[in-house]
């Protein structure tokens, strides 16, 4: 891009940004990085939506909340959490123009060693392995985001978390089905509703066939009408001259 890029900092200044009926919070990619939960759905394709297409390099967004809301999809798909990761920032307006997506696990946990020695915490549940998995997109010209760099291999096991920790673990929730089961009855209904204008457009499209067929034929019979009206009256002049 022409644009002079501007790094963020870890810990850096904290974007807040409303995708539809959705809050979500994202920072950089220190050990404060918050985990996103999406509820808007309307801003990506119905396939981006369920995930189930994987990353690639040359992957075309909309926006940058599309990206983070496809690979918040992916992630649930393959049994891993998301954590916003650092940005660039254009360095002539400050706007943001590519942004990492980190698997949660991500780096490692920073000890902090500012704790009174007489206060007597519960060891933390280690969440941090050092996984690289991401991906970053990236804004053109265009205006469209891209994923330029991508890792898809994980450095833990994959799977559904259930143990009880931090807020970047989730525990399944009866909640979480209810939200799975309208996600996937809007996603089912969004596909119905594309059928049905389908098959509305099929039908307007024989109507209209329908209607030029019946007017060309309509013209016909009123041309056949006419051409029998006159013949009538020649026949009908002949035989009055004929006899008089």
């Amino acid at each position: 891009m022409i644009e002079d890029f501007v790094r963020m900092e870890p810990g850096g200044d904290m974007d807040t940004k409303m995708i539809e009926n959705g809050l979500v919070q994202v920072n950089g990619g220190g050990d404060a990085g918050e985990l996103i939960e999406i509820h808007g759905r309307e801003l990506v394709e119905i396939d981006l939506l369920d995930g189930n297409i994987d990353p690639y390099i040359g992957m075309e967004f909309e926006s940058e909340e599309a990206a983070m809301i496809y690979y918040n999809a992916y992630a649930r798909r393959m049994g891993f959490i998301i954590r916003v990761g650092n940005c660039h920032r254009s360095g002539r307006d400050g706007s943001v123009i590519s942004r990492r997506f980190l698997c949660n696990k991500e780096g490692f946990r920073v000890n902090n060693k500012t704790t009174k020695r007489l206060e007597v915490r519960k060891p933390r549940a280690v969440t941090r392995e050092g996984c690289k998995a991401m991906i970053m997109v990236r804004k053109e010209n265009s205006g469209k985001w891209f994923i330029t760099k991508l890792e898809t291999e994980h450095s833990h096991p994959l799977g559904i978390p259930t143990d009880k920790g931090r807020r970047d673990t989730i525990q399944a929730r009866p909640q979480d089905e209810k939200d799975k089961k309208i996600r996937e009855l809007t996603i089912e209904l969004h596909r119905a509703n594309k059928k049905l204008a389908e098959c509305r457009e099929q039908l307007e499209m024989v109507l209209k066939d329908i209607e030029i067929h019946t007017n060309h034929l309509t013209k016909s019979i009123q041309d056949i009408v006419e051409n029998v009206r006159e013949i009538e009256s020649e026949d009908h002049d002949y035989a009055y001259h004929a006899y008089h």
